[in-house]
C-alpha cells in the first residue's frame, strides 16, 4: 500500500546517517545542529518549520502539513521524536558511536534506535505525504524535541506549557517511541504497542548519624548507615501492583505462548504467588527483570552525595539520590512507604526521604480507531505477527502530550531478527538499526498514516 522506491530509501538512510554523525549527547544536548539539518530538509520540500525553546542551542523543531480545510474533520496527528542521546563510551563500541558506520546489514551509532531512527523514519513519511499529495482528514505535525533523556523540561514539557499551538493546540493522537518492534517469543512474532508508561519518583534518602573524630570508630556513622540502606534498597523486591496495562500485555503474550504460559499467566498476577512463579515462567534473568519492572514499583540508588568534608571527621549526614518508577495507580508517597518498610524505619527515625520530582503513570486506551488501524497495518505488513498493548518501565514525551488531551502510542515500527536484543540497544553499547527493518518500518508507518488519516 505504501512502498518506498530505492531512491527514497537511500534518501531516508542518508538522513539517518547525517543525524547520527551529529553528537547530541545530553548533557549538554546541543540539539541545534540536528534541528537545523532537519529544518533545511523540510524547507527543501516547501515546508515552513519553526525552531523554538528555552535557549538558542537547544531548540525544538515543529512543522505542520495542513489538511485541505474542505476535508479536515478531525484533530491533528503528531509524529514525535527526540534528538538528544545518552552518552556513549567509544572504547566499548565495535564501531565509533558517532561515525554512522554501515556494517553487517546495520547502521551503527548512538541514537540509531533511541531515537534518531524514528526521527528519520517519521521525517521521511512526513515529506512523502506532501510529495505524494496525501488527501488528509486532519493536520499532520512533525515534532523533534530536545532534552527527553534528561527529563523533557526543555523539550516537550516546554512546548506543552508555552507553545501548544505548535502541536496543534489539542492534538487527538501522538505516535512516539518504544513500541511496534518485533518481539520474538516461543517461535512467534509479537508487536508490542505502548499504551502506558510508569510514573516517576526521584527521591533523596538521607541518613543521620553522630558526628565525631574518625579516629574513634562509632556504630552511628551516617555513611555506614547509608551504605547499608543502599544495599537493602538495591536488593529489595517491592510488592506486586498489577495494572490493567500490565495484565493486558502479559496476558496477550501468554495467550500465544503454549499450555504452560496460559496456565501460569493468571497466577503471575497473584500478589504472593506471582513473585515466586515468575522465575519458572521466565528463566532468563534479563527478560525477567523487564517483566518485573512493570509489575511493581522500582527504586534504584544512582547518585551518592558528599557525606563529609574532611577525612578525619565522621559526618552527621549522608545522602543518595534514588530513581524511583511508579506502577499505574501508585504515588511517590506509596513508594517511600515501601522503602521505609525495607529499611525497617516506618516512622522516619533514622532516615529522611525528600521527593525531588514526581509524575504519575500515564495510561491510554487501546480501544481507539488509531490502534485498530495499527493492528490492520501490521496484519498486512506481517501476517503472522501478533499485536499486544504494552507498558514500559521508563517514561517518554507522551506524559507531557497527554496534558493536551492526546492519546499517545509508542509505535516505532521496526522489523528485527530474532538474534538482535532490542532492549539491550536502548542506552547500551553497539546501538544499531537493521537497514532492512528500517525500510520495513518506514513503509509500515506510512501505510498506517495513509490508512488512518485518509480523507476518503
Amino acid at each position: 500500500m505504501f512502498a518506498l522506491s530505492d531512491t527514497e530509501f537511500a534518501e531516508a538512510t542518508d538522513c539517518l546517517r547525517q543525524l547520527l554523525r551529529i553528537d547530541t549527547t545530553n548533557p549538554p544536548g546541543n540539539e541545534r545542529a540536528a534541528a537545523e539539518r532537519i529544518a533545511r530538509w523540510l524547507r527543501d520540500d516547501g515546508f515552513s518549520p519553526e525552531l523554538s525553546g528555552v535557549s538558542e542551542d537547544r531548540p525544538n523543531l515543529t512543522c505542520r502539513l495542513a489538511a485541505d480545510p474542505t476535508r479536515r474533520k478531525a484533530r491533528p496527528l503528531v509524529l514525535s521524536c527526540h534528538l538528544d542521546v545518552v552518552p556513549a563510551d567509544p572504547e566499548r563500541w565495535t564501531h565509533p558511536p558517532f561515525d554512522a558506520i554501515e556494517a553487517d546489514g546495520c547502521l551503527w551509532g548512538r541514537g540509531a534506535i533511541d531515537m534518531k531512527g524514528f526521527a528519520a523514519m517519521a521525517l521521511t513519511v512526513f515529506r512523502l505525504a506532501r510529495r505524494r499529495g496525501f488527501a488528509l482528514d486532519r493536520d499532520l505535525v512533525f515534532v523533534a524535541v530536545a532534552d527527553e533523556e534528561a527529563g523533557t523540561e526543555k523539550g516537550s514539557e516546554w512546548l506543552v506549557e508555552n507553545r501548544p499551538d505548535l502541536l496543534g493546540s489539542e492534538p487527538e493522537y501522538v505516535l512516539n517511541e518504544v513500541g511496534g518492534f518485533t518481539l520474538h517469543r516461543d517461535g512467534k512474532r509479537f508487536y508490542p504497542v505502548q499504551v502506558a508508561e510508569k510514573g516517576l519518583a526521584w527521591l533523596r534518602l538521607t541518613a543521620r548519624g553522630t558526628p565525631g573524630h574518625s579516629s574513634l570508630p562509632d556504630p552511628d556513622n551516617a555513611l555506614a548507615s547509608l551504605a547499608r540502606a543502599i544495599d537493602r534498597i538495591a536488593r529489595a523486591r517491592l510488592p506486586w501492583h498489577i495494572s490493567r496495562p500490565a495484565r493486558d500485555f502479559l496476558g496477550g503474550l501468554a495467550t500465544h505462548s503454549g499450555t504452560l504460559g496460559k496456565w501460569l499467566s493468571p497466577a503471575l498476577f497473584h500478589p504472593v504467588l506471582g513473585p515466586r512463579l515468575l522465575p519458572l515462567a521466565i528463566p532468563e534473568p534479563g527478560r525477567r527483570r523487564s517483566v518485573e519492572a512493570v509489575l511493581r514499583n522500582t527504586a534504584n540508588p544512582t547518585l551518592v552525595h558528599e557525606g563529609g568534608r574532611k577525612i578525619n571527621v565522621i559526618p552527621a549526614r549522608a545522602s543518595v539520590d534514588i530513581d524511583g518508577r511508579l506502577a499505574p495507580g501508585q504515588t511517590a508517597d506509596d513508594l517511600v512507604a515501601e522503602l521505609r518498610a525495607v529499611l525497617r524505619d516506618p516512622r522516619g527515625e533514622r532516615f529522611e526521604f525528600e521527593i525531588l520530582r514526581e509524575s504519575e503513570a500515564t495510561v491510554f486506551s487501546p480501544d481507539t480507531p488509531l490502534f485498530a488501524t495499527i493492528r490492520e497495518t501490521l496484519a498486512h505488513q506481517d501476517p503472522g505477527g501478533i499485536v499486544v498493548p504494552s507498558i514500559i518501565p521508563g517514561f517518554t514525551d507522551s506524559r507531557n502530550y497527554a496534558r493536551l488531551g492526546a492519546t499517545c502510542y509508542g509505535f516505532y515500527p521496526l522489523k528485527l531478527p530474532a538474534d538482535l536484543d532490542f532492549a539491550a540497544l536502548f542506552h547500551g553499547d553497539d546501538e544499531r538499526i537493521p537497514l532492512d527493518g528500517f525500510r520495513w518500518g518506514i513503509e509500515t508507518l506510512g501505510e498506517t498514516i495513509e490508512r488512518f488519516a485518509a480523507a476518503e
